[in-house]
């Protein structure tokens, strides 16, 4: 038996914000196979924005890939590959809700969808947010608030409601900080 490697790798398709390509793997027992492969280019960063009396702040979007709306941490991509993602989180924090914090720190670092997808998102803390302007939206994006108690996101976790990776990797991880 021989070990699982790549034997070529074509692109696909160029999008605007991952690449699909074509990988060729020989399996160990020396069969050849197509797998698909994802390539996030730019990265990102996910916030868990907390006000003073310890709730959160989610924001509820439209996701195709899904044709749901659902509720998240603010996030989005880095503008640049060597934009620090805590330039990211607070960037996406205040446009995306309208809040900023003067204490961000990071939670976790996490890749959302390894087996095909090599997308990294930094996950960081907004402790004490504070309103400091209305929400700045790109045209494509339609964003609603809404706060929330612990346990309520809690709940939607373990009911299975909740299923966004990031936002379930941030909640839990700032929930055993308290």
């Amino acid at each position: 038996m021989g070990k699982l490697e790549r034997i070529s790798r074509t692109l696909v398709r160029e999008g605007a914000i991952v690449d699909i390509y074509d990988d060729e793997m020989r399996l160990p027992n020396g069969s050849v196979e197509h797998w698909d492969y994802i390539e996030h280019r730019m990265g990102a960063a996910a916030v868990v924005p907390v006000f003073p009396d310890g709730k959160i702040l989610l924001v509820k979007q439209f996701r195709p890939a899904l044709n749901r709306y659902t509720w998240e941490l603010p996030a989005g991509c880095r503008d640049a590959k060597d934009e620090p993602t805590s330039i990211t989180a607070k960037r996406e924090l205040e446009e995306e809700t309208g809040y900023s914090t003067k204490e961000l720190s990071q939670l976790l670092s996490l890749k959302t969808t390894v087996a095909f997808c090599n997308e990294l998102v930094d996950v960081y803390l907004a402790k004490d947010i504070f309103k400091v302007s209305e929400q700045h939206l790109d045209p494509a994006e339609d964003i609603e608030l809404k706060v929330w108690k612990m346990d309520d996101l809690l709940n939607m976790i373990y009911s299975g409601e909740m299923q966004d990776g990031k936002t379930v990797a941030g909640i839990l991880a700032y929930n055993s900080l308290r």
